[in-house]
This record gives structure tokens, sequence and C-alpha cells, in this order.
């Protein structure tokens, strides 16, 4: 059975590669997975990162945010069933021919959750990356590992909280009762209240660094959501003279050179979600179990938290189908996005 999808493709003239709608075989899923007829895909940074520097190559499907109704089960996949609509994820990109940005894709049964009937789809599709990355990002024992159980004597910095992973590293640091510290620009302060944040600080005040120190002089613990050339380094300026560590969304630690004395970093990998080891250039990164065991339980938590207004889904804004995905990946590459996410409705 064929489907369409969009694909990598060299620039034969020389110049970046671009996406084209292809027609292909339809994936057969593995005995951990089931196959999903895809409604919606969320835009991600690394999908636009992936393509202009030619990560992959060509033949890649890119997309790793996806909801769709379950179409076939895997012969060891229990959780879902034939029928249910899911939200799910996938690194698109890994793996030649596979990715969300298609008519179907695969999904994990354990990382993947059934979509609760109190949101809509475009709103789940905004979910699954994001949430895992702020979730291993602040658990996992090879990033913060803060203690779930600590409540009011933690407190956290998330640098960047209107971004996508922030929006949802603050609702769980706030839903452990954590204190919650974050910085974005200040059309975005009320948001990043709604969603949990207890100090709001602009990111761009040249003292911001210092203030929050003022705030919080025994500051522990600071994830950096954006990961840019200097996000890092200001944000490990407010961590305590006693220590701490800092999490950054750029694997391999990338931007990080110049982060305080006193910092320890840590980088995160949402695909450790996924029991099986990853390579990427020149980076290996073993399977974790710990992590695979995290995400699957945030993923059994999700339906009921999502329901219960708990974890409330980013903005979505929806684009229709993937012809829609060029304007799409200019629009960020341009720096107009805030406050939302891209969905491309299939």
């Amino acid at each position: 059975m064929a489907q369409t999808l969009a694909m990598v493709q060299q620039n034969r003239d020389g110049g970046a590669p671009t996406l084209a709608k292809k027609t292909v075989s339809r994936p057969k899923p593995a005995s951990n997975q089931v196959l999903v007829k895809v409604s919606h895909v969320a835009q991600n940074p690394t999908d636009i990162q992936a393509l202009d520097s030619d990560a992959f190559g060509e033949g890649t499907v890119l997309g790793c945010d996806f909801v769709g109704t379950v179409e076939e089960l895997g012969t060891e996949a229990t959780r879902n069933k034939k029928g249910n609509v899911i939200a799910g994820l996938i690194w698109g990109g890994e793996i030649k021919g596979l990715g969300a940005y298609s008519e179907y894709t695969l999904a994990d049964d354990r990382i993947s959750f059934k979509v609760p009937s109190s949101i809509n789809f475009a709103q789940a599709a905004t979910v699954p990356l994001a949430c895992t990355t702020a979730w291993l990002a602040l658990f996992s024992k090879d990033c913060l590992n803060i203690d779930r159980t600590s409540g009011k004597d933690t407190t956290v910095l998330i640098w960047g909280g209107s971004s996508s992973v922030g929006l949802y590293a603050l609702q769980i640091a706030a839903l452990s009762d954590f204190t919650v510290i974050t910085t974005c620009s200040p059309r975005n302060f009320d948001l990043v209240k709604d969603n949990g944040a207890t100090h709001v600080f602009n990111y761009s005040d040249k003292d911001v660094a210092k203030k929050i120190k003022e705030t919080e002089p025994n500051l522990r613990y600071v994830f950096d959501t954006i990961g840019n050339s200097t996000s890092s380094a200001t944000a490990s300026q407010a961590i305590s003279e006693q220590g701490g560590g800092l999490c950054t969304v750029r694997p391999g630690k990338a931007n990080t050179r110049h982060v305080s004395k006193q910092t320890k970093v840590t980088d995160v990998l949402v695909w450790n979600a996924f029991l099986k080891e990853h390579r990427y250039g020149d980076f290996f990164w073993p399977a974790s179990k710990d992590d695979h065991e995290l995400s699957a339980e945030l993923f059994d938590k999700l339906p009921t938290w999502l329901d219960e207004g708990k974890i409330k889904p980013n903005t979505p804004g929806v684009r229709k189908g993937l012809d829609a995905i060029p304007q799409g990946f200019q629009e960020y590459r341009d720096g107009k996005i805030s406050a939302y996410k891209i969905v491309y409705e299939l």
C-alpha cells in the first residue's frame, strides 16, 4: 500500500536541499510499534535545522510529533488498540524514509498516548517531543536529576519559559510543587505566569542573572530551553556560588563553553525515550533503560493530566497540508514564531 510524504531532495544546482512530495510504500510496525494514519504533525526546530544542514541526506522524511489513528498493531503492542487516536513521537530522519511528515508513520507503543476528548488533535500534536524533553531534562539521572519529592525546597530556573519546551517545563515543575523562575520577553509574562512561573524576568535585561540571583541566591538547577550562543552562559551566572547544574536542549552541550565555573553542564536527548541506541554524525548514545522507563511513565500520565488541565498543550498555529511545510519552515527561520507552535493538518 502506498502513501504520500514530504521527502528531503538534494538541489542538483548545489543549493540547499528542499522538500518534495513523494509516493512510497507504507511502513510496517515492529513488534513494539503501531502503524498510524497521521492527521496532524507539529513542527519543531530540529526539523528545520536537519533540513538546512542536510543532516540526514536525500530520502529523509522529517517530522517528530504526530497525531493519528491506529490502523495496525505490532505483535507485542498492548497499550493501543485499532481505531484509537494517539499522539506519538518519532525521530524523523534517523531511519531513511520514516518520519512524521507523511500520511502514515510508526509509533512506539509505550511512547505514545491516547488523546483525551478534552483537547483537540492539533493541541495534542504539540505535546510529545517538547513535553518529554522537559520531563527528561528535569528528572533524568543524566540531566538535572531533581528529586521529584523535594517540593518547595527546590527552585528551578527555566530559561526561555515561553518556548514550546519551556511552557511544558514550567508546568511540570509547578506540578511538582517547585518554586519556578523563568525568563522570556515582557509580552509573554502573563503567559508564563499562567503556566506556573513564580518569578519572571526579561531575558534581554543586561542584569537579568544578577536579579535572578538576588531573588534566589541558592539556585542549583537551570534548564536552558533555548540553547543559543549566549543563553547558557548568561543563565549559569544565576547559579549559586556553591555550584549547581545546567541542562541544555542542545545535544553535545553546544554553546556552553562560557558557563560559570561552578556550573556542571548536561544535555537532554529526547530520543532516549526509545529503548534503542542512536547515532548521529560523530555522536553515539547507548540505549537508556532508565530514560525509557521515565518517558513511558510520562506517557502513562499524560492523558489524565491533559484531561484534568494539569498540563495544558501549547497553542497551535494550524497550517493545511504537506504543501504548507516550506512556508512554516521559513516562518521559523525568520524568527516570527512566538508563544505558538505550527501544526500541519493533513
